[in-house]
């Protein structure tokens, strides 16, 4: 007689025709080949204060919390768009209300994103579709940039929720576009504005998908995007960067400026180039990360300005030489966001310390100058001069790009701020903050807590200590700025040598609770001069001239007393409301020499920041300073 199978038998048969094959496609998914250099920590064990950290909780509860979540999904029950961009304003709240609470775990914040994601999945059609654009208008203009952000926006929420519905409504939504681009059907290049750039960037969530999926065809459609770039109608994206082909000069001069024949878009340009990083971690192709490494170089040299952004009229203009003048819409804040994130995407690939110095210039001034100093409003422009105001409302919708996207760069802060890179601790950014990290092998787990004491850079000074779960052996490494001539570091009051601008410091000891880092940087003035104007740096920050000190006209001509470079700045104490940081400097105002006007006056500065911040009329601002012109200073150009 047959044994009868007892329970345990059949269990472990079930789970082997069950269980296993889904492990092995678990096991089976792809890994990326090239593995970053640094690691960004969970962000929650990262708690940042101070004035970064008053900033970034502001943004949130002052703009990403207080969103209207069914206006968003709104747009894409109608389905009768045929040139407009409202769909992409629901993938940007998205992705920075996700990140918020990956920071936080606000459960409020959790439930407004649960609303927005099952509202938004309501809306799929039965062929995959989710967007408004009518079905004779699809794949025009804004279409397939809308569905990126969809894309994008469902993937991160299925990162941090396992949602499988979210999941599955990417990959009917990414198939669907399979049946419209491709080999035999349109090209994506052609599809949408400025050289198919915006459409595109599709390449980002497409290879995103492939990592989550395993599935190739999403693989070999992100090899087809990257391919149609460098056809003739494409927007050479490799090939121009590999020839370094300044990034405004990579296509004539468009007759129609919205249109498909621009090819200097920047926002979309930049998008396209972190897909393609993101390619380069599936793939290991050695050109893909040269060529956003040599775009990145070009972008610093030929358009970042003093403010760590740049543009006009959201396109590369060779804006680094002509920042000094005025110039309409300038520093659009979707492209201050997207320079940060592909500056730290390049951070984390390379460890390269220069990609961390251009963001820590960006957050100080581009970014913290967009958002008013009530946390309500993103501005869609920071200009160098001017006043500051609200963005216009688009798509006939009371929001617009910037007020969407401004958001994702104050939550992308705290995964920057602090990384990990095998048994070492990389520090990025100095603020008042907390944070723990687990170091070491798996078995050998070591909970290590920093702390870093300081109101940089306002002071110079950064006391970060140390508290190992037990004593042990790992490196610290931190963050020389380029900009600091002269740094100097210590352990437990003991100096350490070797502090080099532009590179990390890496220290390797025994640690023990308690052990104090103290890092001094180089705050002095510097005077920078371009075009025949004269401007002032402070550490990472710039300065600027506001009308709300009432000592002169903010845009008289003067001349910036220096010594070797170097400006004498005097911290000041009273300040006007909702500034941050102010000092004077010994400025030579106007064109008058004559008795008392020859002498220096000290006239006031404050963080750009801050300048204009009540975005009314009272804070008219400055950075360049128009130099006078003293022709018994021999030579003498004209400029």
């Amino acid at each position: 007689m047959k044994k009868s199978i007892n329970m345990k038998s059949l269990l472990i048969v079930l789970a082997f025709f069950f269980l296993i094959p889904g492990i092995l496609h678990a096991q089976s998914l792809p890994v990326a080949v090239k593995a970053d250099v640094f690691q960004a920590w969970e962000p929650s064990n990262i708690q940042l204060k101070g004035y970064l950290g008053d900033k970034i909780d502001l943004c949130i509860s002052q703009r990403i919390k207080k969103q209207d979540v069914q206006m968003l999904v709104d747009p894409f029950k109608k389905r009768n768009e045929t040139n407009r961009w409202q769909t992409e304003f629901w993938g940007k709240w998205i992705l920075s209300a996700i990140a918020s609470y990956e920071y936080n775990h606000d459960p409020e914040m959790l439930a407004h994103i649960q609303q927005a994601v099952s509202g938004l999945l309501e809306t799929q059609t039965p062929d995959g579709y989710i967007g408004n654009y009518s079905p004779e208008a699809q794949l025009k203009e804004w279409d397939i940039w809308g569905r990126k952000y969809t894309l994008l926006g469902l993937l991160a929420w299925y990162d941090i929720s396992g949602d499988k519905k979210a999941l599955e409504a990417s990959q009917k939504l990414a198939d669907h576009l399979l049946t419209e681009v491709g080999p035999d059907k349109a090209d994506i290049v052609k599809t949408g504005n400025y050289h198919g750039m915006p459409s595109s960037s599709i390449l980002e969530p497409m290879v995103l998908l492939y990592r989550h999926t395993g599935k190739k065809r999403y693989l070999d459609f992100a090899r087809y995007i990257v391919a149609q770039w460098e056809t003739a109608d494409g927007p050479k994206l490799i090939s121009k960067a590999l020839e370094d082909v300044d990034v405004a000069s990579r296509f004539p001069f468009p007759k129609v400026w919205w249109s498909w024949d621009n090819g200097q878009k920047a926002y979309e340009m930049m998008s396209c180039y972190e897909g393609l990083l993101e390619l380069y971690r599936m793939t290991g192709e050695p050109g893909y990360l040269k060529s956003a490494e040599l775009a990145v170089k070009n972008i610093i040299d030929t358009e970042i300005n003093v403010a760590g952004s740049g543009t006009a009229f959201e396109c590369f203009y060779h804006g680094a030489q002509r920042q000094t003048e005025p110039t309409y819409h300038t520093m659009e804040t979707c492209v201050t966001f997207t320079w940060i994130k592909l500056c730290n995407n390049l951070l984390r690939l390379t460890g390269n310390p220069m990609y961390a110095d251009q963001i820590e210039k960006t957050v100080y001034n581009a970014l913290i100058a967009s958002l008013k100093f009530d946390g309500s409003q993103i501005a869609k422009y920071s200009p160098l001069e001017g006043r500051r105001h609200e963005g216009e409302h688009q798509c006939e919708m009371p929001i617009n790009c910037c007020n969407a996207n401004g958001p994702r760069a104050f939550t992308l802060i705290p995964k920057m701020a602090l990384m990990t890179s095998e048994n070492e601790i990389v520090v990025n950014l100095y603020s008042e903050s907390r944070a723990t990290i687990l170091l070491g092998e798996k078995k050998k787990k070591n909970k290590v807590t920093l702390e870093q004491s300081t109101s940089y850079p306002k002071t110079d000074r950064v006391e970060i200590t140390i508290h190992p779960e037990k004593p042990g052996t790992f490196t610290l490494a931190l963050r020389i700025p380029a900009w600091s001539e002269h740094s100097s570091l210590s352990v437990n009051d003991i100096p350490v040598e070797g502090t080099i601008g532009g590179m990390y410091r890496k220290i390797t000891r025994e640690w023990s609770s308690g052990d104090k880092v103290v890092l001094q940087m180089d705050l002095t003035g510097r005077l920078i001069s371009l075009n025949g104007y004269q401007a002032i740096m402070r550490g990472p920050v710039l300065l600027a001239r506001d009308s709300r000190f009432e000592d002169g006209f903010v845009d008289e001509t003067a001349i910036i007393q220096q010594q070797g470079g170097k400006v004498d700045l005097q911290v000041t104490v009273d300040q006007p409301a909702n500034m941050w940081m102010s000092f004077t400097a010994p400025l030579v105002l106007g064109t008058d020499l004559e008795g008392e006007y020859r002498n220096p006056r000290q006239v006031h500065f404050c963080d750009f920041g801050s300048a204009g911040n009540t975005w009314n009329e009272d804070s008219r601002y400055r950075v360049w300073i128009k130099q006078t012109l003293n022709v018994m200073n021999a030579p003498y150009k004209a400029y």
